[in-house]
């Protein structure tokens, strides 16, 4: 029994608020959103404050980057959300919607081969914010990583973005040496030189771009900045791998697309309880995808959003 004494109903609807209802008590924890997992210091601050003033005292995180305080009596629901708002802070992050973006830090890290905070607060800003009344078939999660590392597993998302760096190489500049620099940094064993001349193998190359500026004779001076995406990821009970679109993104414009495409196909042809993986099974991933690659879904955008479906979606969490 998730609550001794609170109806369901209103389980229900503080659920909706981003109350989660703490098993064998009458308390609940509170989920605060951030943007693609980055916060303030001062909203930290704030956080501890509301953790200790009107929960147990402990901070708790999510797997997708948002932050939870246990114990919060019901009685003090609005309470806490009423003093975390001062800081900007939101609850919420539950329902048949889409959820709180993911993101790597790859705008700071080494191997970052994009600005991921720039693309997901973007991407938090219009799809999480602005589309957070739209219901879908089923939760839908956005993921996105900076480089073919993938350490927050973007292709396990409902939609992911994985940042690439795609290198120019030009054959006129390899000299086919015997100890090839480009070969020895590749770590897909994409690279490799064949009867003196260096051959990259495009199934191979996850375009990570290592080899990028390593050649002594400039053979890959540099490389062309993309976004590979994924479609159809999901972690759980039920398992699947996102599957790459056959189109390589060079701009947040695109991505932006591509979202804005895939959320309203997903809600107008999704059956109400599918994630968008069995969407894809059942219509084919090749009608989705040339839908994707037109703009005739836009034009029904608005009959779209306002239509009257998945009331009752199929997230339980």
């Amino acid at each position: 029994m998730a609550s001794l004494t609170i109806s369901p109903e209103e389980q229900k609807r503080v659920k909706a608020l981003g109350f989660l209802a703490n098993k064998g008590t009458d308390e609940f924890s509170a989920r605060i959103i951030t943007v693609n997992g980055k916060i303030s210091a001062k909203q930290l601050q704030c956080i501890a404050e509301a953790a200790e003033k009107y929960g147990d005292g402990t901070i708790t995180f999510t797997s997708r980057l948002t932050i939870e305080c246990p114990g919060v009596p019901f009685d003090k629901i609005e309470d806490f959300r009423e003093y975390i708002a001062k800081e900007g802070l939101l609850t919420g992050g539950t329902g048949s919607k889409i959820r709180p973006v993911v993101s790597c830090k790859g705008t700071t890290c080494q191997y970052g081969l994009v600005d991921t905070f720039d693309v997901t607060e973007e991407i938090h800003n219009e799809f999480y914010l602005n589309w957070h009344d739209v219901l879908t078939p089923h939760k839908f999660k956005i993921g996105m990583s900076g480089c073919p590392n993938s350490c927050i597993k973007p292709d396990l998302n409902d939609l992911g973005i994985i940042g690439q760096l795609e290198p120019n190489y030009d054959p006129e500049m390899c000299m086919g040496c015997a100890r090839c620099s480009v070969e020895e940094v590749c770590p897909m064993d994409a690279a490799k030189v064949v009867d003196g001349k260096l051959e990259i193998d495009k199934e191979l190359c996850n375009n990570c771009g290592l080899c990028v500026g390593k050649c002594h004779f400039d053979a890959i001076p540099d490389g062309e900045t993309g976004y590979k995406v994924t479609l159809g990821g999901m972690w759980g009970k039920r398992k699947n791998q996102g599957k790459p679109i056959s189109k390589m993104l060079r701009s947040k414009e695109e991505i932006m697309d591509v979202i804005e495409k895939t959320m309203l196909i997903y809600r107008e042809q999704g059956d109400t309880g599918e994630r968008l993986a069995d969407t894809l099974e059942r219509m084919g991933f090749e009608e989705f995808e040339k839908q994707l690659y037109n703009d005739e879904i836009l034009e029904r955008k608005e009959e779209i959003l306002a239509a009257k479906l998945h009331v009752k979606g199929g997230a339980t969490c």
